[in-house]
């Protein structure tokens, strides 16, 4: 019976007046391969900025699936400043290394929904603020 074959998961969406965090993957799903880290959706509302840190172990991949933004980054190490316009019209997929702080600044009038991808499962002592 196909019912029996498929796993529904619940999922826990965290919503704060800057928009909202939906994890679609955190590593610990039965069936995955032997190593995954976490796919993860965020979204923020206008005016709003999302991350603001750096890990010093993780790296991770973003696509901006909806909306305009403005990606910030920063080498922690080096203070070198760098930034992308992102937009829905342009579709990029954003490697962040380690040691790469991280903000994104919701740049348009509707909020934006963020597609993540790290390389390693959550651990919050691997997320560092960083003030932008």
């Amino acid at each position: 019976m196909i019912k029996n074959k498929i796993q529904v998961i619940e999922r826990k969406k965290i919503q704060d007046h800057r928009g909202w965090f939906l994890k679609v993957i955190d590593g610990k799903e039965d069936n995955l391969p032997n190593m995954t880290g976490e796919f993860y959706i965020t979204v923020a509302t206008p005016n709003q900025s999302k991350g603001g840190h750096y890990h010093p172990i993780a790296n991770e991949w973003f696509t901006l699936i909806k909306g305009e933004c403005i990606l910030e980054l920063v080498d922690v190490e080096t203070k070198e400043y760098y930034e992308i316009q992102l937009s829905e019209n342009d579709p990029k997929t954003i490697y962040v290394p380690k040691k790469i702080a991280h903000n994104f600044k919701n740049s348009a009038n509707s909020e934006f929904i963020l597609l993540a991808y790290s390389d390693v499962l959550y651990d919050p002592n691997d997320t560092i603020m960083y003030a932008f």
